[in-house]
C-alpha cells in the first residue's frame, strides 16, 4: 500500500460540481482505498491503496463521482511525486506569496502549447515546467495575471492547478 494523491479539477468553485469532502472520502472507501483525507473543500483527497488499484484510480473516481453528479476530471499521483514537484519549485527565491503561485498538474504529458509558453516573456509574471508540472508565478494576483489566462487556454482540461501553499499541505 502505498499515498496518493487524487486532485479533482472544478469541484466546489461553483454552485455546479459540489460534493461534500465527507463524501468524497466515503466514495474512496466505498472504491477500497484506505485512510482517505481531504484537504479544504476542493477536491484534494489523499489515500492509500495497492498499486493495481492506483493505476485505474483516476477513472474509478470520475465514474463514482458521476455517481453523485459531479463531472470532474481526476488526477492521481503518487504522494512521493508531489513531493518532488513541490521541492522542484524553480521560483522559490522569487515567488514571495505561496498563493499567487500556482503548480499545475497535467494528465499526462505537458502539451505542447503549454511547453511553447516557457519562452516567453511574461513579466512581472514567469512561467518553467519542473519535474513534468508547471509552475505559474503571477506576481499581481491570479485573476489579474495575463500568463494564467493563456496557460488556461493552452492546458485546457488536461491540468489542474492549486496554489504552492496548498500543495506543500498536501505533501506534508
Amino acid at each position: 500500500m502505498k499515498r496518493y494523491i487524487a486532485l479533482l479539477r472544478g469541484v466546489n468553485v461553483g454552485r455546479a460540481n459540489r460534493i461534500a469532502m465527507a463524501d468524497l472520502r466515503a466514495t474512496a472507501t466505498a472504491l477500497g482505498y484506505t485512510e482517505p483525507r481531504t484537504l479544504l473543500n476542493s477536491g484534494n483527497l489523499l489515500f492509500s491503496a495497492s498499486k493495481a488499484a492506483a493505476a485505474k484510480a483516476d477513472t474509478d473516481l470520475q465514474s463514482a463521482l458521476g455517481r453523485h453528479g459531479v463531472a470532474a476530471r481526476v488526477i492521481v499521483l503518487p504522494l512521493d511525486r508531489l513531493r518532488r514537484i513541490v521541492a522542484a519549485n524553480p521560483f522559490a527565491g522569487v515567488a514571495t506569496d505561496p498563493a499567487r503561485l500556482l503548480v499545475a498538474i497535467f494528465a499526462g504529458d505537458v502539451p505542447a502549447p503549454v511547453t511553447a509558453l516557457v519562452d516567453q516573456d511574461w513579466s512581472p509574471d514567469s512561467f518553467a515546467i519542473a519535474e513534468g508540472a508547471g509552475f505559474l508565478w503571477c506576481a499581481g494576483g491570479i485573476l489579474e495575471s495575463r500568463l494564467a489566462k493563456v496557460f488556461a487556454r493552452a492546458a485546457g482540461d488536461a491540468t489542474t492547478s492549486r496554489n504552492l501553499a496548498t500543495m506543500m499541505k498536501l505533501a506534508a
